[in-house]
């Protein structure tokens, strides 16, 4: 096994060797030391692979099981726009969701690629076509881009979105130093950053816990997110990639005003090695959903790709056995197929779900 790492080390690291973010000049914060960010609530990122150097990048590149099996997917065509205040949500695979509302087209970390990976011959592997092929995708309005993992950023799918709608995209501080290299241009933002999108709809850059790195050397290098994007048919919330930390991310965004729709990860949870702290599961995706007040959310980031050990749709089975336990109806919170697109009514107070959830850190 050593001379197979041996001799795919050049090649591979090669294909990881992103030039590392340049530092800039940033001024020093509760979450960012001068010259790497980390998490304010206690864990300065766990890290993952990332700190195992190149040859341990190369050995998890390699050692991932890959025993799901494929999903069969009928991709779907959705329409150009959805005016007016309703929302149509289509999950296209793992945290890349499109959302239609207002007349906006909104697309959460866009990710057509075949491997969560920075080579193309190892890594996770899909299992879920895209329930929307890239070229079926209407016009894009906004791309809220959450950190710069590859199961997040897909370089080619987003070059590609770019060089046709030039969208704007809203993303965490010197992300966009990473983007333009590829030729696109974002907006970079701080936590509690805000950019206007369009009168009375504005992108609001709020807290996530976890951590970034994209090539060799950028370790924290760049700072990950969650996203309010403000509506008047009530706000939509997208968690990004999130562990529990403190949980009180989903506190903190609550208050920008009420949330229709939550866009929470339930998957990456279950470890054979030793937990990271870097992912939330359903038990905790639902306390946030209590804490958040929304009157809808959308599970994501789980039976795409083989990250961690849970079986393919693990969290879809315990999602409904925690909101059951939190005696919360089934209908507000969905993990549904991909492809599958769920309408939304305009937000009312009605919606708000009733429950009696508690903060916990959980694992």
């Amino acid at each position: 096994m050593k001379s197979l790492f041996a001799s795919l080390l050049p090649m591979t690291l090669a294909a990881c060797s992103v030039p590392a973010v340049t530092p800039g000049e940033l001024p020093r914060s509760d979450h960012f030391d001068g010259a790497r960010f980390f998490n304010p609530d206690g864990d300065r990122g766990s890290g993952g692979d990332a700190k195992k150097g190149p040859v341990g990048l190369i050995e998890s590149l390699f050692s991932r099981a890959n025993n799901w099996p494929r999903v069969a997917v009928t991709p779907t065509r959705p329409p150009p726009r959805i005016l007016g205040t309703a929302m149509a949500v289509t999950w296209i695979g793992h945290s890349t969701v499109l959302v239609q509302t207002q007349g906006l087209n909104i697309l959460t970390d866009p990710v057509w690629a075949e491997r969560s990976s920075p080579v193309g011959f190892a890594g996770p592997r899909r299992v879920r076509a895209p329930g929307v092929r890239l070229a079926d995708l209407p016009p894009i309005d906004l791309v809220l881009l959450s950190h710069d993992h590859y199961d997040h950023l897909d370089t080619g799918a987003l070059k590609t979105l770019w060089q046709r709608d030039r969208m704007l995209i809203v993303t965490g501080l010197r992300n966009d130093t990473l983007l333009v290299r590829y030729g696109v241009a974002a907006q970079a933002r701080d936590w509690g950053g805000r950019v206007r999108v369009r009168p009375n709809v504005d992108v609001v850059v709020t807290r996530a816990h976890h951590w970034s790195g994209h090539g060799l050397g950028d370790h924290d290098r760049a700072l990950w997110s969650g996203f309010v994007v403000t509506l008047s048919g009530g706000n939509l919330y997208f968690a990004g990639d999130t562990g529990p930390g403190d949980m009180r991310w989903a506190v903190e965004a609550r208050r920008y005003g009420p949330i229709r729709m939550a866009l929470l990860p339930i998957g990456a949870y279950h470890f054979t090695g030793p937990v990271t702290g870097n992912h939330i599961g359903p038990d905790q995706a639902v306390t946030a959903f209590g804490q958040l007040g929304a009157a809808y959310a959308l599970g994501v980031h789980w039976g795409t790709f083989e990250l961690t050990s849970e079986g393919i749709d693990q969290p879809r089975i315990e999602l409904h056995c925690a909101l059951t336990r939190a005696r919360i109806e089934q209908r507000r919170f969905r993990a549904t197929e991909v492809g599958q697109t769920w309408m939304i009514s305009p937000f009312a107070a009605t919606d708000q779900p009733r429950s009696r959830i508690t903060p916990r850190p959980g694992t």
